[in-house]
C-alpha cells in the first residue's frame, strides 16, 4: 500500500512538471546595426491542449510595447508604427515574435516576453533578452591641449561624439617625412588621450587617431609643429600686427602728403596770371571790352589795308600764347576738365567764324569779279583814249572812269568795314586760345 502511494505521488509530480507552461527566447543577447528592421523571437508551450484564452505581452524594461488577446485578435500597440507582433497559435503551443522597425540607440533595453494562460499559471511564463543597437563611431575630433614649444607637456585628444558600443581609440605617429615611428616610452595612450612629455623638435610630425567598434572605424589626423619658445604663435602674431600697423600709418602719411601737394598746386594755380583769353571768356569787366572795341575800330583801317601783316602778327601772338598755355598746362593737369569745356566753347566759336569767313570769301569773290569788270572798263577807256577822238567822248570817258573808281573805292571800303564790324572781337582773342 505504501509502495502504491509513493508511485502515485511520483506520477503526480511528473505530470505536474510536464503540464506547466514554458516560454522561451532562444538567445540572451541580440545585436543589430542602427536603422535595421529586427525580430526578437519568442515561443511558448501550454499544459492545456486548447486554452480558451491566451494573453501575450511584450515590454521593454518597465514599459509595455504591445499586448495581444487570443482568440479575439485584439492588440494594443504602444509604439505605433514602429512595432508589430508575428503570432501563430496552434492549440497549446505557438509563436509570438516582436518586430521593431528602424531601431535606434534609444531602443537599447532588456525586452521581456510574457504569456498569460488562465488555469495554467505554473511553470515559466516569462523570458527575457537584451537588445543592443550598434552605432558606427562618428568621425572623431582631434585637438591639441597645451603649447607646442620645447620642453612642454601636451595632450592630443580624440573623441567620437557617438558610437555604440563605445568605440576604442588608438594613436599612430609619423615623422616629418611621413615615416611611421614608435612613441617615446614616457608617452601614454588612454581613452583617446595621447600624452606627450618634454617635447622636442623630433616630436613634430603627423598624428592619426582611429576610433573603432564592432561596426566600423573612423579616423582624424593633425600636424604637430614644435617651435622654440621665442617663435611661439603669440609672439609671431604680435610682430605681424606691429608690421601691419606700421604699413597702415605709412600709407596714411603718404596719402596726406599727396593731398597737401595737390591743394598747394590748386592754390598756386588760382594765384597764377590767367591771360587775356581767360578774361575775355569770363567777361571780367566791360571796361576792357570797350577799350578793345575802340582799339579795334582805330586800327580797322590799317588791318584792312594790310591784312597779311596783321595775320602774321596774330599768328605770332597766338603761337606765343599757346606756348605759354602749354607750359601752364604741364603744371596744372588737374584743370584739364575746365580746359576741355573751354576748348568746346572755342570749337563752337571757331565754327561760327568759319561760317563768317565763308561769307567773307563769297563777298571777296564778288569783289574780284567786279574788279575784273573794272579792269575791262579801264582797258576800254585806255583804248578810247589812245584814239584821236572828240573831246566830248574823251571827257565822258574820263568822267565815267572817275565815277567808277570812286564807286569801286567806296563800295570796297563799305564791304570791308561791314566785314570787320561783323567779326566778333572776342573771337580774335578766343582763337588765340589752344
Amino acid at each position: 500500500m505504501e509502495r502504491r502511494t509513493s508511485t502515485l505521488a511520483l506520477l503526480c509530480v511528473v505530470w505536474s512538471a510536464a503540464a506547466a507552461i514554458q516560454v522561451n527566447i532562444p538567445n540572451d543577447q541580440y545585436e543589430f546595426a542602427r536603422g535595421d528592421n529586427i525580430t526578437l523571437p519568442c515561443t511558448f508551450t501550454s499544459a492545456l491542449p486548447s486554452p480558451k484564452q491566451i494573453i501575450i505581452t511584450w515590454s521593454a524594461g518597465e514599459d509595455d510595447v504591445l499586448t495581444y488577446y487570443h482568440p479575439d485578435g485584439d492588440i494594443n500597440i504602444i509604439l505605433e508604427g514602429r512595432a508589430s507582433l508575428d503570432v501563430n497559435v496552434n492549440g497549446g503551443t505557438g509563436r509570438a515574435d516582436l518586430k521593431l522597425y528602424s531601431v535606434t540607440s534609444a531602443d537599447n533595453n532588456k525586452y521581456k516576453c510574457h504569456i498569460n494562460i488562465p488555469n495554467d499559471n505554473k511553470g515559466k511564463n516569462t523570458d527575457t533578452a537584451t537588445l543592443t543597437v550598434l552605432v558606427a563611431p562618428s568621425k572623431p575630433i582631434c585637438k591639441i591641449q597645451g603649447t607646442a614649444t620645447y620642453g612642454q607637456n601636451i595632450n592630443l585628444t580624440c573623441v567620437s561624439e557617438e558610437g555604440s558600443p563605445p568605440p576604442t581609440y588608438k594613436w599612430n605617429s609619423y615623422d616629418v617625412l611621413n615615416n611611421p615611428r614608435a612613441n617615446d616610452p614616457r608617452t601614454t595612450d588612454k581613452g583617446g588621450i595621447l600624452s606627450l612629455y618634454n617635447i622636442t623638435k623630433e616630436t613634430s610630425g603627423f598624428y592619426i587617431c582611429t576610433s573603432q567598434n564592432k561596426i566600423r572605424s573612423a579616423s582624424c589626423n593633425l600636424t604637430l609643429s614644435v617651435l622654440p619658445p621665442s617663435m611661439n604663435i603669440a609672439s609671431t602674431a604680435g610682430i605681424i600686427g606691429a608690421v601691419v600697423a606700421a604699413l597702415i600709418i605709412l600709407i596714411i602719411i603718404i596719402y596726406c602728403c599727396c593731398c597737401r601737394k595737390k591743394d598747394d598746386e590748386k592754390e598756386n594755380y588760382a594765384l597764377a596770371p590767367v591771360g587775356d583769353e581767360e578774361s575775355v571768356r569770363k567777361g571780367e569787366g566791360s571796361k576792357g571790352n570797350e577799350e578793345k572795341s575802340r582799339q579795334y575800330d582805330d586800327t580797322s583801317a590799317t588791318k584792312a589795308a594790310n591784312p597779311r601783316d596783321n595775320y602774321e602778327e596774330r599768328s605770332e601772338r597766338n603761337y606765343d600764347r599757346r606756348s605759354d598755355y602749354d607750359d601752364r598746362r604741364s603744371d596744372y593737369d588737374d584743370r584739364r576738365s575746365d580746359y576741355n569745356d573751354r576748348r568746346k566753347d572755342y570749337d563752337d566759336r571757331r565754327s561760327d567764324y568759319d561760317d563768317r569767313r565763308s561769307d567773307y570769301d563769297d563777298r571777296r569773290s564778288d569783289y574780284n569779279d567786279r574788279r575784273s569788270d573794272y579792269n575791262d572798263r579801264r582797258s576800254d577807256y585806255d583804248d578810247r583814249r589812245s584814239k584821236p577822238s572828240d573831246r566830248n567822248e574823251r571827257y565822258d570817258g574820263d568822267r565815267r572812269y572817275d565815277d567808277d573808281r570812286r564807286y569801286d573805292d567806296d563800295r570796297r571800303y563799305d564791304e570791308e568795314r561791314r566785314y570787320n564790324d561783323r567779326r566778333d572781337p572776342r573771337y580774335e582773342d578766343d582763337r588765340n586760345k589752344p
